[in-house]
């Protein structure tokens, strides 16, 4: 059996940077990474200005919602990439930790999000490379 790596993305709201790096990452790794993400204070809904951009480069998160992080999430990652949250997400031994520092695109019009979109989908495609060789 062939051992897929399981990547968490967290942000604040689970609305934004976290949508879009789950949804890149699921569209160029498919079934070969299992991708999660979550927020520590989740918000009631993904960010419309994120769904637009998102839908530009062929990816639909309209369907997905804010969900919140606990501590099984982050247990049951490979990788844990935080975007923002700080001190809010939980450290477990063994993992992989990454945060990548970006802007936070809530209340930002979509031609604002996009370049947001445009780094995350750079770092994910990297970390696509790394995980699946």
């Amino acid at each position: 059996m062939i051992d897929v790596p399981t990547v968490l993305f967290v942000c604040v709201h689970n609305a934004g940077r976290s949508q879009m790096a789950a949804g890149l990452l699921a569209k160029y790794a498919g079934p070969r990474i299992v991708v999660r993400s979550a927020g520590s204070t989740p918000a009631d809904e993904v960010n419309a200005a994120v769904v637009e951009a998102m839908r530009e480069v062929g990816v639909d998160v309209s369907l997905e919602f804010p969900k919140a992080l606990t501590d099984e999430a982050v247990e049951a990652s490979d990788v844990v990439i935080t975007m923002g949250c700080g001190d809010a997400c939980p450290v477990f031994p063994g993992k992989r930790y990454l945060d990548w520092d970006l802007p936070d695109p809530s209340g930002l019009p979509v031609e604002a999000v996009r370049p947001i979109r445009n780094e995350i989908d750079a770092r994910v495609r990297t970390l696509a490379e790394e995980l699946l060789g």
